[in-house]
């Protein structure tokens, strides 16, 4: 006999009730027991690496800390497109006639992303100094 589309759902449903009955469930019971902690004023500060707490709790960065990161994730993406492309190279070589398309396209990429390194560098973007 053949089940119904929404009849496959129900184990969807099933997890999704489990996932939210587990979530409300445990911010239930430690609401519960936090009311009858006992706490006190050194017990509710901050704790970090054994050090008290001084100045404020957020440090500000420079710019130049930003654009590191936003470059190293700019090039990080490079290989996650990459990566998938060497995989399948070889099938997809078998299937098309368009070889030198194929490999064009990823040169014209790497090129795109190399002529970015380069004005990195002339920029001085990943000079930690400045």
């Amino acid at each position: 006999m053949e089940k119904s589309q929404l009849a496959q759902y129900i184990p969807v449903l099933f997890l999704l009730a489990a996932a939210v009955g587990f979530a409300g469930g445990t911010l239930l019971v430690s609401l519960l027991l936090g009311k009858y902690a006992k706490t006190s004023r050194a017990k509710d500060t901050a704790y970090e690496c054994g050090k008290d707490p001084i100045g404020t709790g957020s440090a500000r960065f420079s710019v130049k800390f930003y654009l590191v990161a936003m470059l190293f994730i700019l090039f990080d993406i490079e290989v996650v497109f990459m990566y998938p492309w060497a995989v399948v190279y070889r099938d997809l070589l078998a299937e098309h006639a368009t070889r030198n398309l194929i490999f064009g396209s990823m040169l014209s990429f790497m090129f795109i992303l190399f002529v970015g390194y380069l004005y990195a560098v002339k920029k001085k973007a990943f000079d930690w100094k400045s």
